[in-house]
């Protein structure tokens, strides 16, 4: 009797570890804020969602943080690793060697620029630029000619222009200016039939001259606010570049044929930019708005929209029954609400 209950248990044990939790290996990388370490847990984006399919599938989990993004795909290209989570592009040479889920999170490219590479817009700079003087000399020279035609017909039948030529310049200027501001004197209406015809003229053309005006200083204030010397990507040439190496964004800078150094990690490529090493950064787009968003600021900002938009997803290796198990599972998030509720904590609301 003995005997046949510790058979029992042992078959009870056996068949316990069969149902229990599949343990999986996830090898992954710090890309804030895809993967990271934050008080001592294991998070960010990627993370948490992989979290989540986890539990819906029964995984048990076990994160491998590597030293670098190559690494982390090579474990899981060799079969050392289940899958790999963080910011991973679904590209056409990964998916040869490995398998992708289905699209997790939908980015971009984007440049970081250096704080001295960045001109704020100035009113004062706008107002002494070039030109805006030319716009406003010939704003005071169509005023000048305006005034003085008026005085030349009106000068014997308005008592305004009634005034030798020496003393004529300023009245005349002072009327067209007013006459363009303000819409004119009532009481020095033009009394010819020629200067009340060239009247209408001048109070419908400084309806024009206002506007073009008010548009140039507008055009100018825009040109300010983008003047620095990297605005897109056709301003990094003979720039002092950097991204990480064998990132979608180096293929990129390779087929521009933009000069880059080339860094092993995130860390690396923070730092030289930090220093000054590098004036600009070309890398994804959210990874490098988190960094601005939590300090980077001091030293520079990100500009433009995101270019070469690209997918991130789940990495598997080539074969991997994992793959369908983890596409079922995301279209259920997305269409139960749980993933829309994971990019809200992390990105705010979608566009």
């Amino acid at each position: 009797m003995l005997f046949l209950r510790l058979i029992t248990a042992a078959i009870l044990l056996f068949w316990g570890q069969l149902l229990s939790a599949q343990v999986l290996t996830v090898n992954t990388v710090t890309r804030p804020p895809f993967s990271m370490m934050e008080g001592g847990r294991e998070t960010g984006f990627s993370l948490e969602l992989l979290k989540i399919i986890a539990e819906r599938l029964d995984w048990d989990i076990r994160i491998n943080r590597t030293a670098s993004f190559a690494e982390m795909l090579d474990g899981v290209r060799n079969g050392e690793a289940d899958l790999a989570a963080a910011n991973i592009s679904i590209t056409a040479s990964r998916e040869v060697e490995m398998d992708f889920s289905h699209p997790i999170f939908e980015s971009g490219l984007q440049i970081l620029v250096q704080a001295d590479e960045i001109r704020q817009p100035s009113l004062l700079r706008a107002l002494l630029s070039w030109d805006l003087a030319a716009a406003i000399g010939i704003a005071f020279l169509l005023l000048f000619g305006g005034g003085m035609l008026m005085w030349a017909f009106e000068r014997r039948a308005q008592p305004y222009f009634d005034r030798p030529l020496k003393e004529a310049w300023f009245p005349s200027f002072w009327w067209a200016l007013n006459l363009v501001v303000n819409g004119g004197f009532e009481e020095r209406v033009p009394r010819t039939p020629v200067g009340r015809m060239f009247g209408v003229v001048l109070v419908v053309s400084s309806l024009f001259i206002v506007s073009i005006f008010v548009a140039k200083i507008t055009a100018v204030m825009t040109v300010e606010a983008i003047s620095g010397s990297v605005n897109s990507v056709n301003d990094l040439y003979g720039k002092s570049v950097g991204t990480i190496g064998g990132s979608t964004a180096a293929g990129f800078l390779d087929r521009r044929d933009i000069g880059y150094s080339a860094f092993a990690g995130l860390e690396g490529m923070l730092a030289a930019f930090e220093s000054g090493e590098v004036k600009a950064l070309v890398f994804d787009a959210p990874v490098l708005n988190f960094y601005v968003q939590q300090g980077g600021h001091q030293y520079g900002r990100t500009i433009g929209q995101p270019f070469l938009r690209e997918n991130y997803g789940l990495v598997f290796p080539a074969g991997s029954p994992l793959v369908e198990e983890v596409n079922q599972a995301l279209l259920a998030m997305q269409e139960d609400g749980s993933y829309d509720a994971l990019y809200r904590t992390w990105f705010g609301s979608q566009n």
